[in-house]
């Protein structure tokens, strides 16, 4: 028997104990196969997957693997260091530059991790007399971010950009303000009011800072995110993105001037201090990123699954909230009936992830579904029909 104190939170915690042996537990789902539009799970089950971020379905692509096995077989498996030191290969260098022209930037760094992007960028450059405006809604790595900064933190609601001006006009002016958010917001599938909050910025002399995650590849004219999708990119001051979606990959990178990313090489902790991206991880995002820009019907394919996805939602009766992107949820309630949704929708075929409390207000559990574009217009015909028998059975919809 454990006696120190330290242990007791978690000696008492049952809930997922529970979960598990009532047969009802849905995460760490374990798969045996490639991320693609259908995958195996561990007990030998096909399902459609409806609960991947690979929204350009580029994580089996021929040439992504083959650009990782030729990596691993030039460097090796492994930087053992930090880009700060032995760590930054020729293609770390290729891939930050072809990065920073597909954003629109001047320079970009990677990163080992995209939640490192945030948590080292942000914490960089803000400090104690500084203050952070951020959408209550933003991902938990810009908290992270903010909460290692030691600055204020100022909160708005929701893509309430009201709400947002009432915070930046409480603060003296000759404070450093740091607006930042997501571009297309992981839960709720909408995509950030960008030209109301540089307009804003630009007022209020703040800089903005946009977390394009699951935006690039879905996002702009090519694919090239939020600040392209509002023509607003020479306004956006920097640009945050990840690897593990669109890019088929691990690891992530944040684009701006040259002088910011200077200071961002000497000053970023999380950069400084982690291991560089591996070779394979590297390859594999140059890899999809090229393909991204050779294939536009990538990004025509994905908001044409949308459309069709949401609009069959919709049309069954399931609310699907602000979504206006490829990531849809559809609000079930409570977090017991997003649980036994998920289940019964596995038990069909279809595997999509639950949002439950404290990820989401308490009785607005959500299933999140999110597209790839390879997804065919067949399998989203079947995924709607498991959808709205398990909805029905369950009592989500009439």
């Amino acid at each position: 028997m454990r006696t120190k104190s330290i242990f007791d939170k978690c000696d008492a915690y049952q809930r997922t104990i529970i979960a598990k042996q009532e047969g009802y537990y849905p995460y760490f789902k374990v798969i045996t196969s490639e991320q693609d539009t259908e995958v195996y799970l561990a007990n030998g089950k096909k399902v459609l997957m409806l609960g991947s971020n690979s929204y350009m379905g580029l994580t089996n692509h021929p040439e992504v693997k083959e650009a990782a096995r030729q990596a691993i077989t030039k460097y090796g498996s492994g930087c053992a260091g930090s880009p700060f030191l032995n760590g930054t290969l020729d293609i770390h260098e290729e891939l930050s530059a072809e990065l920073a022209a597909f954003v629109g930037k001047e320079s970009a760094l990677l990163y080992s991790t995209g939640f490192g992007v945030n948590q080292g960028v942000i914490s960089s450059l803000n400090g104690r007399h500084d203050f952070i405006f951020m959408d209550v809604l933003n991902h938990a790595s810009i908290i992270e971010g903010a909460r290692l900064a030691h600055a204020n933190i100022k909160r708005y609601k929701h893509n309430d950009m009201e709400d947002l001006e009432r915070l930046l006009a409480s603060v003296p002016r000759e404070k450093g303000k740091f607006i930042v958010a997501d571009g297309i917001f992981s839960m709720d599938g909408d995509i950030l009011k960008l030209p109301a909050v540089v307009a804003l910025a630009e007022k209020y002399e703040a800089v903005v800072m946009v977390d394009d995650a699951h935006a690039l590849g879905v996002l702009g004219p090519k694919g090239d995110g939020t600040a392209a999708h509002f023509g607003l990119t020479a306004k956006t001051d920097l640009i945050m993105g990840t690897f593990s979606k669109s890019l088929a990959s691990i690891g992530g990178f944040i684009a701006g001037d040259k002088q910011t990313m200077e200071f961002l090489k000497h000053h970023s902790r999380a950069l400084i201090f982690s291991a560089s991206m591996p070779p394979a991880s590297a390859a594999s995002a140059l890899a999809a990123l090229r393909i991204i820009k050779r294939e536009p019907w990538r990004i025509e394919k994905i908001w044409k699954n949308t459309t069709l996805l949401r609009e069959g939602l919709q049309k069954l009766g399931f609310n699907t909230g602000l979504s206006e992107t490829p990531v849809i949820p559809f609000f079930v309630g409570d977090d017991l009936k997003a649980f036994f949704m998920r289940k019964r929708l596995e038990d069909e075929g279809v595997f999509v992830n639950p949002v439950i409390n404290p990820a989401v207000p308490k009785d607005q559990a959500l299933i999140r579904l999110s597209l790839m574009s390879n997804h065919t217009e067949e399998q989203i015909a079947f995924a709607l029909e498991k959808i709205a028998l398990c909805g029905r059975e369950i009592g989500i919809i009439q």
